[in-house]
């Protein structure tokens, strides 16, 4: 396969009033495709992306607010057995708004309301459309509209070893119109094709918190934890809920219901050591949310080491990093087994 693109890029700001922008920007991109397969049909693809947005602030209130022109042009050969029939085209357009308000309620107070609504459109890649096997030349645009709303606190400490912490939570609505996913091809896992899901509802809650803090002999530490709680579930056929194999309502494939990561680093003097966990929870291959289709959680520990210096003008840094520290055995997607503990050398030099 052979992918070739062009990418072009405006934008132009103007300022109504000292608190008021208005701001637009053009988008252009151009792809092809190409394989040494027999009637393949070469897609070509012309996206036009035009985007008008303003952002308002006043006082304590901050305001954005865009619509979004997504223009798509797909050409294609039309192939019958060896007999070439012409190019199909395909066109694409859709308007699509978004809002984001955010308030401080304290003017002294690093403390932040925030709201938005979005709406989204996701042409499928060449890849999911047209690559060998897994492609699916009939995959329909994907169409979402995002609710969130959520908050930010942030504290800073004086005369102390703590020096912030930071705390996030969102919790967001998602209604998804033929979303695209990947599934197995068949009774075997070893094949995948791409195909549209009707209609998915994404409920969730992310929460994050960071601290940092500075010890004697300057040494930095960091922490951030985070965790996410999602239901995505499939909506697209109301009536497949006559048994416990039904799809109706089921978690839809490989999306957990709780997940989470801890991330630890510190630095003194050029070295820096650096320590993560990620865990993802239980999970189903297959809107059927039955036992036969269950997929154990599955976790992580992974540590790196890493030491900067100069020889001379020359910059370096070394970084060891040892990944599935426990060597733990787990499948991310079934019947893929996952690498047991590895290890990584790596030596940046900037010149």
């Amino acid at each position: 396969f052979w992918q070739d693109e062009l990418y072009i890029s405006t934008a132009n700001k103007y300022t109504i009033l000292r608190d008021w922008d208005v701001n637009l920007s053009v988008d252009y991109q151009w792809n092809t495709l190409d394989a040494t397969l027999t009637n393949f049909a070469c897609p070509t693809r012309h996206s036009l992306l035009a985007a008008l947005a303003t952002a308002y602030r006043w006082q304590r209130l901050k305001a954005q607010a865009s619509i979004l022109g997504t223009f798509v042009f797909d050409h294609s050969k039309i192939i019958s057995g060896s007999d070439y029939l012409g190019r199909r085209t395909n066109k694409f357009s859709k308007f699509t708004p978004a809002v984001f308000v955010s308030y401080q309620p304290i003017e002294d107070r690093d403390f932040n309301l925030r709201a938005f609504y979005k709406r989204i459109f996701r042409m499928p890649t060449f890849n999911d459309l047209y690559y060998t096997d897994i492609g699916n030349a009939d995959l329909k645009p994907e169409y979402a509209t995002q609710y969130n709303v959520g908050l930010q606190h942030r504290w800073n400490f004086d005369r102390t070893i703590f020096k912030s912490f930071n705390v996030t939570a969102d919790a967001y609505y998602n209604e998804v119109t033929d979303k695209i996913i990947a599934v197995p091809k068949g009774t075997g896992q070893y094949r995948w094709m791409m195909m549209n899901i009707g209609e998915v509802h994404i409920t969730g809650v992310d929460v994050t918190a960071q601290l940092s803090m500075l010890l004697p002999y300057d040494i930095a530490i960091n922490g951030q934890l985070n965790y996410t709680y999602q239901t995505a579930q499939d909506y697209s056929d109301p009536t497949d809920c006559l048994d416990e194999a039904g799809t109706y309502k089921g978690q839809i494939a490989y999306i957990p219901w709780h997940s989470g990561s801890t991330i630890l680093n510190a630095a003194w003097r050029g070295i820096g050591l650096n320590y993560s966990f990620i865990y993802v929870g239980e999970r189903y291959h297959n809107s059927s949310n039955i036992p036969a289709n269950y997929e154990q959680p599955w976790y992580t520990h992974d540590f790196s080491a890493s030491y900067a210096f100069n020889v001379g003008k020359v910059g370096l840094k070394a970084t060891l990093e040892v990944n599935n520290l426990l060597n733990q055995q787990y499948e991310v997607i079934m019947n893929y087994p996952m690498p047991g503990r590895n290890y990584k050398l790596i030596l940046k030099v900037d010149i």
